[in-house]
């Protein structure tokens, strides 16, 4: 005989299960979001980076005005490569904030005082928080500007040499 279930009322004999329903159960459980896993050390840079850029953003833009305010003979010059500068910047960051969306990373700050900022990540549905130090972060920014100016002259001067040679 069939005995009843207990909360919902069907009879434990109609419990059945087609094929098709089978299969479009396998399916949406394959589609399921990948268990709750830490991010791997890619994902904490593209972090690290999304926290950086902006700052180094704002560095910069803060140099283009005080150079234009300036009445250094040269400030249009110092101000089109840091404009040039700025934009480069500005296109990582985008690259930057785009793959964080494909990657489904959420991050916000959560706190901060003088010594320290707080951040809270979500990464596909894993959640946890870093500290970045702001003695850290200047280091940082500082290093990366330079990478940055570094490869700007590079291009310029492979520029020059491929004038030279035509």
């Amino acid at each position: 005989m069939s005995k009843k279930l207990e909360n919902n009322g069907i009879w434990e004999s109609s419990r059945m299960m087609l094929p098709q329903h089978r299969e479009e159960l396998l399916k949406r459980r394959s589609q399921q979001p990948e268990e709750h896993r830490p991010p791997r050390r890619e994902d904490l840079e593209l972090m690290r980076d999304r926290i950086l850029l902006p700052v180094m953003i704002s560095i910069v833009k803060k140099r283009i005005q005080a150079i234009e305010a300036s009445s250094e003979a040269l400030k249009h010059l110092y101000s089109k490569v840091a404009q040039v500068l700025l934009q480069d910047i500005q296109k990582d960051l985008s690259k930057v904030e785009q793959t964080m969306v494909d990657e489904r990373i959420d991050l916000t700050q959560e706190g901060k005082d003088t010594q320290m900022i707080w951040y809270r990540y979500t990464f596909h549905g894993y959640e946890d928080t870093f500290t970045i130090t702001r003695d850290y972060m200047r280091t940082e920014v500082s290093v990366r500007i330079g990478r940055y100016s570094d490869r700007l002259i590079t291009a310029l001067y492979a520029r020059l040499q491929d004038q030279k040679q035509q």
